[in-house]
C-alpha cells in the first residue's frame, strides 16, 4: 500500500500510524509509517526532533497517552473515532480512521482485529486557538444525556459550592470510579478549593498536599508538568506517573490506587483547576474521554465565574489603599450585628482609632507621604488587633469590632497598639475603646466609643497644638 500517496491527498494534518498486534494480545509502541508536508512542519517544529522516516517510533518525538489510546482502539476494533481537546495550549480537533491490509479507510465498524497482525490508523487533525461550540456538541445521545445532565447541576445551583459538589457526584457515576475530586486554583492570588461528592473539603486538601510535603500551588505546579502539554491523561496504570512524578507515585500507591484519571480545566487558555478519579472503569475510557472534553470546558467557566464574583466580592468589602474591611463592609457588619439577633456577640469590644497629625503630613510632604501613613497605621492595627474586625470607616479614622473579647484583652489590645505607636515614626493615634456586654445596642455602643477617641484626641492636640490643623486657619 502506498501510505505517502494516502496522506498526501489531504490539505490537512495527516498521518498513518501503526503498531503490531503480538500474539498474547498486546500491542507493540505505536510507529509513524507516513506524514504529509504540513504534519513534517509541525514535527519539525519540536525541540530536538529527530529526522522522520517511515516506522520512527511516535515517542521519539513526544507521548501523548490519549492520543495513542485512540489510535489503538481505532485500529484495534476497527472503529472511526473522533476527538476535539485542549491540548498544548491550542484545541485540537481530530478524526482517526482505521485502514485494513491494503490501506483502505474502514467506513464501518468490524470484528476487532485479531493477533497476531500490523494494525493501521489514518489521522487527520485541524488545530485552532479558540473553541469550535459546533463540534463539541457532536456526541452520542448517552454522551449528550450526561452532559446535559452536568449543565443543568451547574446551572440550577445558585451556591458555587453545591454546583461543585452535584457535578463531582454526578462525574463519579459517569467514571464509575472510586473517587472522583475537584482541585480550583487561582494562580495569580495563589488560592485552593478541593470538592467531592460531599462537598468543600478543606481538610482534605492540606492531607493531600502535605501528604507529598507540597503546597496546594506546588501540587498544581507538579500536575501540570505530569500532564506533559496535554489537558487530559486516562491511565490504565500508574506507570506514566512513575516516570513523571514519583513523590505522587508514592502516595497514590500508599492509597492503593491502580488506575487514574488526571484532566486539566482551563478558561480562556488560563489553568484554573484539575479533575481526578481514582480507580475508574477503564472499560468506558472513550466516553470518559467525550464527556470530559465538554465538562471542563463549561467547568471552566463556572471556576472563572466564580473567581471572578470572589475577587469583586473582595474589593467591595476591602479599602484598596489600607486591606483591611471598608466602610460598607461595616455598615453590612452593624446590620447584621442589629437585626440578626443570633449572630450578637455577648459582649464585645469596640474601639475608634483615628489618626493624629495626618493632615499636616499631607500638607507638609503631600498626600504620597499620607498614604503610607494609612498604610503603616493600618498594620499596627492588624499587629495589635490580631484576628479581629479591622474597618477603615473613612478618611483616616479606624474602627475595630472585638466579639467575645474580655475586658482585660481589650485593654491589652489597646495598650500595643499604642506601644507599637510610639515606635513608628509619625504614627499617633487617638484611641477610644468602649466594651460592652448583655442587652446592649450597637450604635449606641460605638457612639460612645467614638465620643471616646474623640476626647483622647482632644487632649493630644492640647499637648501638641502645633498638630492642629485648626490652629493654623
Amino acid at each position: 500500500m502506498d501510505l505517502q500517496a494516502l496522506v498526501n491527498k489531504f490539505k490537512i494534518i495527516a498521518g498513518v500510524y501503526a503498531f503490531d498486534i503480538l500474539p498474547d494480545g498486546s500491542k507493540s509502541e505505536i510507529r509513524i509509517m507516513a506524514i504529509n508536508d504540513i504534519n513534517t512542519m509541525m514535527f519539525n517544529t519540536l525541540p530536538d526532533a529527530p529526522k522522520f522516516y517511515p516506522g520512527v517510533p511516535l515517542r521519539r518525538y513526544f507521548t501523548e497517552i490519549n492520543l495513542e489510546n485512540f489510535i489503538y482502539n481505532s485500529a484495534t476494533n476497527n472503529e472511526p473515532l473522533y476527538s476535539y481537546v485542549n491540548a498544548f495550549g491550542i484545541w485540537i480537533k481530530g478524526f482517526y480512521l482505521p485502514l485494513d491490509e491494503d490501506g483502505n479507510i474502514v467506513n464501518e465498524k468490524g470484528e476487532p482485529n485479531t493477533s497476531p497482525r500490523t494494525a493501521y490508523c489514518l489521522y487527520l487533525t485541524t488545530r485552532s486557538a479558540q473553541p469550535e461550540t459546533d463540534y463539541m456538541t457532536q456526541r452520542s445521545g448517552e454522551i449528550a444525556s450526561s452532559i446535559m445532565d452536568l449543565s443543568i447541576k451547574l446551572n440550577k445551583m445558585q451556591s458555587f459550592d453545591l454546583a461543585m459538589k452535584e457535578c463531582m457526584s454526578e462525574l463519579k457515576s459517569i467514571f464509575r470510579s472510586e473517587y472522583c475530586a475537584l482541585l480550583t486554583l487561582n494562580k495569580k492570588e495563589e488560592q485552593f478549593g478541593l470538592y467531592n461528592e460531599k462537598g468543600e473539603q478543606p481538610e482534605m486538601l492540606r492531607d493531600l498536599t502535605e501528604g507529598m510535603g507540597r503546597t496546594p500551588y506546588e501540587t498544581a505546579l507538579a500536575w501540570e508538568k505530569d500532564l506533559d502539554g496535554t489537558d487530559c491523561l486516562l491511565l490504565d496504570d500508574l506507570s506514566i506517573i512513575e516516570e513523571r512524578d514519583p513523590i505522587w507515585y508514592k502516595s497514590l500507591v500508599n492509597f492503593g490506587v491502580k488506575n487514574l484519571i488526571l484532566t486539566a480545566i482551563r478558561y480562556d487558555h488560563e489553568l484554573v483547576g484539575f479533575i481526578w478519579a481514582i480507580n475508574f472503569d477503564t472499560e468506558r475510557t472513550m466516553e470518559i474521554k467525550e464527556t470530559l472534553e465538554l465538562t471542563t470546558f463549561m467547568l471552566g467557566a463556572s471556576i472563572a465565574h466564580h473567581h471572578l464574583v470572589t475577587r469583586l466580592k473582595i474589593m467591595s468589602r476591602t479599602d484598596s489603599l489600607t486591606q483591611v474591611l471598608n466602610r460598607n463592609a461595616m455598615n453590612e457588619r452593624v446590620e447584621q450585628l442589629t437585626n440578626d439577633k443570633s449572630s450578637k456577640p455577648e459582649f464585645i469590644g469596640i474601639v475608634f482609632a483615628d489618626l493624629n497629625g495626618m493632615k499636616a503630613v499631607n500638607d507638609e510632604n503631600g498626600h504620597a507621604a499620607g498614604d503610607r501613613l494609612l498604610q503603616n497605621a493600618a498594620a499596627l492595627l492588624k499587629i495589635a488587633f490580631d484576628g479581629y474586625e479591622i474597618y477603615r470607616s473613612g478618611g483616616d479614622e479606624f474602627v475595630v469590632l472585638c466579639p467575645d473579647i474580655s475586658p482585660e484583652n481589650l485593654e491589652e489590645c489597646v495598650a500595643r497598639l499604642h506601644a507599637l505607636a510610639e515606635n513608628t515614626p509619625n504614627v499617633s493615634f487617638a484611641a477610644g475603646a468602649k466594651w460592652f456586654d448583655g442587652d446592649y445596642d450597637i450604635f449606641t455602643a460605638m457612639q460612645a466609643a467614638d465620643l471616646s477617641m474623640y476626647q483622647h484626641k482632644e487632649e493630644f492636640y492640647r499637648l501638641h497644638p502645633e498638630k492642629n490643623w485648626r490652629n493654623n486657619i
